[in-house]
């Protein structure tokens, strides 16, 4: 039998293997580009960054392994009441476990108990499955970004009303 997942929020120890996660992924697709959180220099320290007013930021752990996160930030330039969903990324083992939703939704309930009432996300056609649940939860692509996350590599952005 296996051992349970546990979905927590970050903590200082979860910044070096969850980099690894995230820098990991992007490669394995493709995605390790200049404008993407492959080369920004916050991704070595989540702990820290979600550390603001209105941010959170969930761990998926499974017997002291980190398997992935996902989180919520308030992101400077965004529309009143809307946050954005980042940095949801999963282990490779992780991945089509439906794990990737669980950390979607839990984020996005935390989002709203929290006073936002709209969830903005970017991604690119490279991570095509993530994409394919973020419609598969209702949320529907616009046609330029919001906010002034400094990813300019992301060219999908979709939002959500809570």
């Amino acid at each position: 039998m296996s051992s349970p997942i546990i979905i927590r929020q970050i903590e200082l120890r979860d910044n070096e293997a969850l980099a690894k996660v995230i820098r990991t992924a992007l490669a394995e697709f493709g995605a390790n580009k200049p404008g993407t959180v492959y080369f920004d220099p916050t991704t070595d320290h989540l702990f820290e960054l979600f550390q603001v007013p209105g941010a959170v930021y969930f761990i998926a752990e499974q017997a002291g392994n980190l398997l992935g996160g996902g989180g919520i930030y308030p992101t400077n330039g965004l529309p009143d009441k809307t946050c954005e969903l980042v940095k949801l990324y999963l282990d490779a083992a992780a991945r089509g476990t439906g794990l990737g939703k669980q950390l979607l939704l839990k984020a996005m309930d935390w989002a709203k108990e929290n006073g936002y009432n709209q969830v903005y996300l970017e991604s690119m056609p490279e991570l095509a499955k993530a994409v394919s649940i973020y419609e598969n939860v209702g949320f529907t692509r616009i046609n330029q970004p919001l906010g002034n996350s400094g990813h300019d590599g992301c060219d999908i952005w979709m939002t959500k009303k809570l």
